[in-house]
């Protein structure tokens, strides 16, 4: 995994909504962003009658139970004045979980050698779905080692950001490795963080 740096708070995402959950993440990253979260992703969804979801995560990467519980209460007022959606819904908060959408240029960077699926919405390599590991990244896009090459194609193919549609990481055992390794640093730096701030 590559080295995970201090990530840019105000950092773009590169995969946004359209239509009504566009309006409701135009609502809700005013409130969170100073609260320490980035948004990941918004989705309202009809199960459960209509459920409103909302993946953020804290800028290391991190959210707890409480982090969501934190964010449901700064968010749920805001959603019941600006009122986005006209029938009622129920509040999901989440993590984005360790096989996570990506949608920044950063989680491209920090997820570096592990497998992504992806989808663009133009024609690469004459096809627009892609599987593989995640081999280099630089500010224009990201290099993927595919897994399953047709004959004929490379086995690299780059896909610039300014293509992508979607893109997850794909579950593998030594994503859980890594992602609960970096959690564990994540904790244990808030941890020392906190620590130096009692002792001043």
């Amino acid at each position: 995994m590559a080295d995970i740096q201090a990530e840019d708070a105000n950092e773009p995402r590169l995969i946004v909504e359209t239509g009504v959950d566009r309006r409701i993440a135009d609502i809700i990253e005013p409130v969170i962003v100073p609260m320490g979260y980035k948004l990941v992703r918004v989705r309202l969804l009809n199960q459960n009658g209509l459920t409103l979801q909302v993946m953020a995560e804290r800028n290391d990467g991190t959210m707890t139970v409480e982090d969501c519980e934190a964010l449901s209460m700064a968010i749920s007022p805001v959603l019941d004045v600006e009122d986005p959606v006209d029938k009622a819904y129920h509040l999901e908060m989440s993590s984005p979980g360790i096989d996570r959408p990506m949608v920044r240029k950063s989680d491209f960077s920090r997820w570096q050698g592990h497998i992504v699926k992806c989808e663009t919405s133009v024609l690469l390599d004459n096809r627009k779905r892609f599987r593989g590991k995640i081999a280099e990244v630089d500010a224009e896009g990201f290099t993927l080692e595919r897994d399953q090459a047709a004959y004929g194609e490379s086995p690299r193919v780059k896909i610039p950001f300014s293509a992508l549609a979607e893109a997850k990481l794909v579950l593998t055992d030594d994503l859980i490795r890594d992602a609960l390794r970096a959690d564990k640093l994540a904790k244990a730096e808030a941890a020392n963080q906190n620590e130096q701030s009692d002792d001043e």
